[in-house]
């Protein structure tokens, strides 16, 4: 069946079909997948990071963590709405979503290297190997003029991805942020899009959370390193009742939004481990020394 929908050869997968639906595809192609790191400042090289991780996975895999990725490392502004919601995202969230699915299917996977997703206070940087391929320029993908890098990939990713395949996806993006930068690097071989983030004095970040934190809730917070299992953490906490465990301070930290799986569509996972979110950090800055026993 594989072979019969170009997803392999009768003995194997192919390239595409190791990266739709291979169980580990890193194990044999190492550099596609996706770093991720937020900076604190504006500068690459900056020697503080706020953020870390090393996106792995098939294509679907690498795109949901990448979002979440982005997601907790941007403030949410209140807006219209209610004082006990979230908010919405600093920068239009379907305009990152167009963002990364073009960098996933576009990139040039003839090129051994990752896909780089950087995030700083005033910007985020989507840096994709491979320039433009053929006579593409900046301005015909602004105007929606597509030509297929990957078209085995492209083919099979509308079904997986949110991806059309229409070359509308840039102008989409624009469409929810003219303000986005597009820079064609031919000598450097790769593609970058530039994000600008909201420039304001005193940016209008979710306030909801300091006030409902429970001393349980902040005490699992000064404890979370990383990323850890759920036996770490309440190994960490000196807890011996795992019911308690759940109900008094895992549950109502992931309620709250200041911890977060680090695979929230297989909550059941052998392998799945929870990590403090950009609201749970902010939480700890605000109240260092607060949470202790």
């Amino acid at each position: 069946m594989l072979q019969n929908i170009g997803l392999g050869d009768g003995q194997e997968l192919n390239l595409a079909g190791l990266l739709l639906f291979g169980k580990r595809p890193q194990r044999y192609r190492p550099a596609f997948m996706v770093k991720a790191v937020a900076f604190p400042g504006t500068s690459l090289a900056n020697h503080h990071y706020l953020d870390s991780e090393d996106i792995d996975g098939t294509l679907l895999e690498q795109y949901q963590r990448s979002l979440a990725f982005i997601k907790r490392n941007l403030h949410h502004v209140q807006g219209d709405q209610s004082f006990n919601s979230l908010g919405l995202l600093e920068v239009p969230e379907q305009a990152i979503i167009e963002l990364l699915v073009n960098a996933l299917i576009h990139r040039d996977y003839f090129t051994s290297a990752s896909i780089r997703l950087m995030i700083f206070s005033n910007r985020i940087e989507i840096i994709s190997p491979g320039h433009l391929p053929d006579s593409l320029s900046i301005e015909d993908i602004r105007r929606g003029v597509t030509n297929r890098r990957n078209p085995t990939l492209t083919e099979h990713a509308t079904q997986i991805l949110p991806y059309r395949g229409l070359g509308s996806g840039i102008p989409r993006a624009l469409g929810e942020w003219p303000d986005i930068r597009f820079e064609n690097e031919v000598t450097g071989n790769q593609f970058k899009a530039v994000v600008p983030r909201p420039v304001t004095d005193t940016p209008q970040v979710t306030p909801q959370v300091t006030p409902q934190v429970t001393p349980q809730v902040g005490m699992l917070l000064a404890r979370v390193e990383s990323e850890m299992t759920r036996q770490a953490i309440q190994d960490a906490l000196g807890l011996a009742d795992r019911e308690h465990f759940r109900k008094t301070y895992l549950a109502p930290a992931l309620e709250l939004g200041v911890i977060e799986m680090t695979q929230p569509d297989k909550p059941n996972s052998r392998s799945q481990r929870y990590r403090l979110t950009a609201i749970g950090r902010q939480w700890l800055e605000a109240n260092s020394g607060g949470s202790s026993d």
